[in-house]
């Protein structure tokens, strides 16, 4: 009988396709239900920091709120304007929750545990990262409106000046791991916490983080949506579901840098102790404890700092990440030749 299972899921079409389709839904259920309630720890945050209550009254300590919102967006009626491009202005918001969902299938959750372990997974991770940016640049043109069109050309403009300097980072850790493949990259880092990458990476591991926080439009670069200016950006013409997909993508892509960000540089699944009891902590609790820490830091960016220029951010993208990410990129390479350390590729 698990013969004819086992048979069944690995040979026969309809069983493979059984098995994929489980296999996203457990990875998309479990990371819906943390893009709704990484915005009600936002506006938790964020309360602490300005020393006040934030969502308390849906639910016990709040915790239905996600849930009112998440209806009342449902109930509301969507808008299009007259003049707009009804089919492109619904696609765009689809575009950009889709990439933000699809990229989590080279993503490894415990040692096995990946949708797809491919061996350009850093290479995927980087090119559906690079589409998001169509998602936004549609919004702004299909909204036939000059507020929300300056907001996505400016959207677009921050986000390839960053995708640059992250395209730099990604490979400053392929030279270490002489692999593209993401669950060797953890396996490379196997061990004590400072044999992590954030450590011998630690400009990059900086570099990437501010990147995240310009790619996400998260504070403080969220100039795409500035409210003196531009209203609310390249969103300013949507309403109820389409707007929520927005808002959505922009949560769930934070949690994707952030997933990014612990493979990379903060071990992923790897336990910082390579003993017990710390080691009896499932893989799976410390990958997810870790990108909530990186999470926690892009609230505590909002909540803290303000918003840059747009010459300041253009000058930060192009005349000191590009700069300072080439050069380690350089540095490392000859660190690792000279220090006889380069990857052996079998």
């Amino acid at each position: 009988m698990s013969a004819d299972l086992i048979h069944f899921f690995t040979v026969n079409w309809f069983g493979q396709f059984i098995l994929i389709l489980a296999e996203c839904l457990l990875v998309t259920v479990p990371l819906l239900v943390a893009v709704a309630y990484m915005t009600y720890v936002d506006r938790k945050v964020w309360a602490s920091i300005q020393l006040r209550r934030g969502p308390n009254v849906v639910g016990p300590f709040g915790l239905l709120q996600p849930f009112a919102d998440g209806l009342k967006l449902v109930l509301k009626e969507t808008i299009v304007p007259s003049s707009a491009n009804t089919v492109l202005f619904l696609i765009a918001p689809m575009i950009t929750f889709m990439t933000a969902l699809i990229a989590w299938a080279v993503v490894p959750f415990d040692d096995g545990w990946v949708i797809a372990d491919i061996n350009v997974g850093i290479l995927y991770l980087f090119a559906i990262s690079s589409l998001s940016v169509y998602g936004i640049i549609i919004a702004g043109w299909a909204s036939n409106s000059k507020y929300a069109f300056l907001g996505a050309l400016r959207s677009a403009a921050q986000m390839v000046s960053y995708e640059v300097s992250i395209g730099f980072v990604l490979i400053t850790v392929l030279l270490c791991v002489g692999s593209l493949n993401l669950s060797q990259v953890v396996i490379a880092q196997s061990g004590w916490f400072f044999n992590w990458f954030w450590l011998p990476l630690l400009p990059m591991f900086v570099i990437f983080f501010v990147s995240a926080l310009a790619e996400t439009n998260r504070t403080p670069f969220d100039l795409p949506m500035s409210e003196a200016e531009l209203v609310q950006g390249f969103q300013t013409e949507y309403s109820s579901m389409p707007f929520a997909l927005f808002f959505l993508g922009e949560y769930a892509n934070m949690i994707l840098l952030s997933a990014m960000g612990a493979v990379l540089f903060l071990g992923g699944w790897m336990s910082p102790v390579p003993y017990p009891p710390f080691t009896w902590v499932p893989g799976l609790v410390w990958f997810a404890l870790k990108i909530a820490f990186l999470l926690f830091v892009f609230s505590w960016t909002k909540g803290t700092l303000p918003r840059y220029r747009y010459d300041q951010l253009m000058r930060l993208g192009w005349k000191v990440f590009l700069p300072v990410s080439l050069g380690w990129v350089v540095v490392t390479a000859a660190v690792l030749q000279f220090g006889g350390w380069v990857p052996k590729l079998f």
